[in-house]
């Protein structure tokens, strides 16, 4: 080994010791009769003293013209340091060097490999593996490998296998748009990249693996944000002979393991919540609920008083921004442009504010009493100080839009603490939703989700399909979706009526997925899964917004790889080997 110890290894107790470290000269500090040069590794950072003296004279002129990332050996004698550095856990000692040698000199960096850096985003992803350097990046992937290993002893101590799935795989025409894989042997063919190992994992029940694990790459060839990226990693399981409870409680227990083991947090039974209660009271399937502040239907208590914009809505939704009815109004106007940005998509906002003796002034107040206003108060559970927040419109596009402002007002007022962690289990999810644009019915999950067993027959009656209950799950954190799943359909005859409900043709459904429904016939035991967003659950256990931090190297929003430069062009010889002519149509 070229090193004796790593730089965040050295403590008081090897004072006298003489050491050899390896590492990346992060910077120097040089006072003239005395130079300080902090060396790095991936361990730590361990300062190096070299003193004017007549043995050490050479040394302080090699040190002058050393570099930042340089990539240096220095051997010497761990000695006490002067001034003593309680940030670092390496800060009591320090390394007088009898020798420094440049393992290998480097240009100067792009930008500063720092805790807080002065390169931007689209920079850093040019130079990740200089980025990667940082402390802070560093330590999130190993973040994900601590989480990675957790997951393995939780699921092993289970009885879980890990099994391996294919990467070439059938493309399929249910979910998000396939990366597909041209085959030089079987020309005009190709494979698609798997967006998860939904039907492997059923086979694999199939075949007895009654519970089968994988943290396991997908790809979807979708449009990008924070949270997305067109490769990304799941912690895939599946399990047999279990109904939704036994998958409840399992996969609930792996979050309280992973807590415990990462955060040292203890967390109590998870809460579960209807789907149609999450979309009344939030807005949306994936609520968070560190705070209140639930939306609060005022469609019959506010229409009827010649109000159009609220006379003529589906739907009147209203928030309590409590103790905020002392925004101003550049804060407020400031706000209704906010709500009225295309990505949120309201028309305007009305705000009312209670005063100090409970009296309420609104921004509608020639239409509206204060009997009237007074109702929207007791409807909101508002209390003097309190700004009342109303949307209104159709029903779907208001719901939205006041889900979005319900989650801006708890971000303003610091209510969405990244420390703070509010599990939550949706379940009872509809099991189709029906496209007026292609007039057919589409799979909420994916096409294997088994309706609720009591509401099968709904099946049977046109009028009451949408009604159907999947039996289903999400798991949400913090108003993000970790994971979801549900238990699958085993029965092939089921499996084929729902290829129908989608609009399959018997032979559709015999080309695209015969290999599943002939497996059916050979035993299928009643089985179920659940897949986590292993990037998103780094993420959130990180403290981070974007699944890009925990990833080593990560597409950007268009979905390029600028460090590699690609996606690329490839050479004609290679097309015509995979006898593919390309004609590109820019739009």
């Amino acid at each position: 080994m070229l090193r004796t110890h790593t730089c965040g290894e050295l403590r008081e107790e090897h004072i006298g010791q003489t050491v050899t470290l390896c590492g990346w000269m992060q910077r120097t500090r040089d006072k003239g009769s005395i130079l300080w040069i902090d060396l790095r590794d991936r361990y730590g950072l361990t300062q190096v003293a070299i003193e004017e003296g007549v043995e050490a004279t050479a040394l302080l002129e090699t040190a002058r013209d050393l570099g930042r990332e340089f990539v240096l050996q220095v051997t010497g004698k761990v000695a006490e340091r002067y001034s003593k550095n309680d940030k670092i856990p390496t800060g009591a000692i320090e390394v007088r060097p009898e020798k420094v040698e440049v393992l290998n000199p480097a240009k100067l960096p792009p930008f500063l490999i720092e805790d807080d850096t002065d390169g931007g985003d689209d920079l850093r992803m040019k130079y990740r593996y200089l980025d990667l350097r940082r402390t802070p990046v560093r330590n999130n992937l190993v973040l994900r490998h601590k989480m990675a290993q957790a997951v393995r002893r939780y699921l092993d101590g289970q009885n879980f296998i890990e099994v391996e799935t294919p990467v070439l795989i059938k493309s399929t025409p249910e979910g998000a748009r396939d990366f597909v894989v041209p085959s030089r042997m079987n020309p005009g063919e190709f494979y698609a990249l798997p967006q998860s190992p939904q039907t492997f994992k059923q086979l694999l029940m199939v075949s007895g693996f009654d519970r089968y694990f994988q943290i396991v790459k997908c790809f979807r060839d979708e449009d990008l944000r924070a949270d997305r990226q067109p490769e990304f990693t799941q912690i895939d399981c599946e399990m047999a002979f279990v109904e939704q409870e036994d998958i409840l409680d399992m996969f609930e227990g792996l979050v309280r393991y992973l807590f415990k083991e990462i955060k040292n947090l203890d967390f109590p039974t998870v809460p579960r919540m209807t789907y149609a209660d999450a979309m009344r009271d939030y807005g949306n399937d994936k609520p968070d609920t560190r705070f209140a502040m639930k939306l609060t239907d005022l469609t019959a208590t506010a229409q009827g008083q010649g109000f159009p914009i609220f006379d003529n809505a589906e739907l009147v939704l209203g928030i309590n921004a409590a103790t905020c009815a002392a925004y101003t109004r550049k804060q407020i106007d400031e706000l209704t442009e906010w709500v009225k940005r295309p990505q949120i998509g309201a028309t305007g906002l009305v705000y009312a504010r209670v005063e100090a003796d409970g009296s309420v002034k609104s921004s509608v107040d020639k239409f509206y009493s204060q009997e009237e206003l007074q109702k929207w108060k007791a409807a909101l559970q508002a209390n003097p100080g309190d700004l009342l927040l109303l949307l209104a419109g159709a029903e779907a596009k208001t719901r939205k839009a006041a889900s979005e402002l319900r989650l801006e007002m708890g971000r303003r007022l610091g209510l969405r603490d990244p420390n703070s962690f509010s599990p939550l289990w949706v379940i009872d999810f509809p099991l189709l939703e029906f496209s007026e644009e292609e007039n057919r019915h589409f799979a909420m999950h994916h096409p294997f989700t088994s309706p609720k067993p009591e509401d099968l027959a709904l099946l049977d009656n046109p009028a009451t399909i949408g009604q159907t209950r999947a039996n289903a799950y999400d798991l949400v954190i913090n108003g993000v979706e970790i994971g979801g799943g549900s238990i699958r359909i085993h029965d092939r005859a089921v499996q084929a009526r729902m290829f129908s409900l989608l609009g399959f043709t018997p032979e559709e459904a015999q080309a695209q997925f015969g290999f599943l429904l002939d497996a059916f016939e050979y035993g299928a035991p009643p089985h179920g899964g659940l897949a986590f967003g292993f990037d998103r659950l780094c993420s959130l256990f990180g403290g981070s917004d974007s699944i890009r931090d925990f990833i080593a190297f990560p597409k950007n929003n268009s979905g390029r790889d600028v460090m590699i430069d690609s996606p690329s062009p490839i050479a004609d010889a290679q097309l015509k080997e995979l006898s593919i002519k390309t004609d590109v149509v820019v739009k």
